[in-house]
């Protein structure tokens, strides 16, 4: 790919895939119970359980898919390495760019609320001074 060419990206996870996952989460082995009532032992088995019910059974992976494709998404390489980004700019003249970056473990999902006052100030009962075009990276893994 050339270095001035970056591709847009849409996220397209097919429902095989989905239904693969969600399967995998209720087919999970359990360990026995942890001895202890807090965490000192790591993750309680009952908040693991709950957590993983919720991405099988609650958590609608096609909303956060939509989410995320109603903002401007890319994919370049960096190092060899593949690089995905949201890239959203300020329809306000003189915005600042502004890199927003997640931590482990997290994602660019984290910031979707932050966006739209970030690049349209006014909208949100901002100043239009106060805008950024605002870079959003996936950070790998």
């Amino acid at each position: 790919m050339p270095a001035d060419e970056i591709p847009p990206f849409r996220v397209e996870t097919p429902e095989p895939e989905l239904a693969d996952l969600r399967e995998r989460l209720r087919q999970t082995r359990w360990p026995d119970p942890e001895t202890v009532e807090d965490w000192a032992q790591g993750v309680p088995v009952a908040y693991l359980r709950d957590l993983c019910g919720y991405w099988a059974d609650g958590y609608d992976l096609r909303r956060a898919e939509m989410r995320l494709n109603a903002l401007p998404q890319f994919r370049t390489e960096v190092d060899g390495l593949g690089i995905h980004f949201l890239h959203v700019r300020s329809p306000h003249p003189g915005a600042l760019p502004l890199i927003v970056t997640h931590g482990w473990p997290g994602s660019v999902v984290e910031f979707l609320e932050v966006i739209g006052p970030l690049v349209d100030p006014p909208a949100h009962g901002g100043e239009a001074a106060d805008a950024f075009h605002v870079v959003c990276p996936s950070l790998p893994g």
